[in-house]
């Protein structure tokens, strides 16, 4: 009876976390396709030293393009698909994503930290956020670690501590779970500290140079806001589910597989959250996707108040 119960909330909790990624799928969609449309064809990122933001753009749209699929195994109450080949794909797209946009984000994080605490040095980080060589880069030594995901002696999802079949399988799970835990945590130290330092500095500053450095403390803080919605949750989830798998205790398993899914889910909507950093730190391209989207409401809004107004003289 326990295992029936158990099978009828694993198959309740994958539909929900269908409909959830189907909310995602539907907003972030128009909304990375606005965005993308507003850097090429307005903001025109290569002229604008917006190449990170860019890059974060095509990361996004990286995982909204996997999203489909997850709603199709959710929807039929699997963790994953069948095929091992897609399953493999979408591991690796997936964590390609996730590695990108994090270092973009830690890259902007950076170049505002330099410009703020270190005012007057040479910004490294400026160098080369304005040559597009270095976002190609980026994304090739990515590649590296995002390789483990493709290996075929691996059980798609997570299989440390289950089987251990091979030397070369249980390498494979270590330096994927070291990759994972690491592009998480250590990026998340080094937004703390730049966004301490930055807070600091703001309060050290006179009042006619806080504009500049409010921006940097909103970035900064926004950076660090999205990675503790969505990225801190499902790590320590993960962390939770290797612990009880290597202990085998197969019921608490059970439930640590499913908390580990939901919060993966709940660290898709950084292709929501995204947008957010644009506008904190980017006020060129808050203006044009403004004035682009919002020009007929402002207009329609203005000729209310004008109306009021003229109502009101009479």
């Amino acid at each position: 009876l326990s295992a029936i119960e158990g099978g009828h909330f694993f198959d309740i909790t994958y539909q929900v976390l269908s409909w959830v990624m189907v909310g995602e799928f539907t907003l972030g969609l128009p909304l990375n396709l606005s965005v993308l449309y507003i850097f090429i064809f307005r903001y025109k990122f290569w002229k604008n030293k917006a190449i990170f933001l860019f890059n974060i753009v095509v990361a996004d749209f990286l995982l909204v393009g996997c999203l489909p699929f997850k709603i199709h195994h959710y929807q039929h109450n699997l963790r994953r698909s069948e095929d091992t080949v897609l399953c493999k794909i979408m591991l690796f797209m997936l964590f390609l994503n996730r590695g990108a946009s994090i270092a973009f984000l830690i890259t902007m994080s950076l170049d505002r930290y330099f410009n703020v605490v270190h005012l007057g040095r040479r910004n490294f980080v400026k160098v080369f956020k304005k040559s597009p060589q270095i976002s190609v880069i980026i994304w090739i030594l990515l590649l590296p670690l995002t390789i483990p995901t493709m290996v075929t002696t691996f059980e798609c999802c997570n299989s440390h501590g289950r089987v251990k079949e091979t030397y070369l399988h249980d390498v494979t799970d270590t330096f994927r779970e070291i990759v994972f835990f690491s592009q998480i945590i250590i990026p998340y130290i080094i937004l703390v500290y730049c966004t301490v330092r930055i807070v600091n500095r703001l309060r050290k500053k006179t009042v006619g140079e806080k504009t500049k450095l409010r921006r940097a403390v909103c970035l900064v803080t926004s950076v660090v806001v999205v990675f503790s919605f969505c990225f801190l949750p499902c790590t320590i989830a993960r962390a939770a589910l290797l612990f009880v798998r290597l202990k085998n205790w197969q019921d608490a398993e059970n439930i640590a597989v499913q908390w580990y899914d939901a919060l993966m889910v709940l660290s898709y909507s950084d292709c929501l959250l995204d947008p957010l950093i644009y506008c904190f730190s980017n006020s060129g391209f808050k203006d044009v996707y403004i004035s682009t989207f919002y020009r007929l409401f402002c207009l329609d809004k203005i000729l209310k108040l004008q109306t009021i107004n003229i109502m009101n003289v009479s």
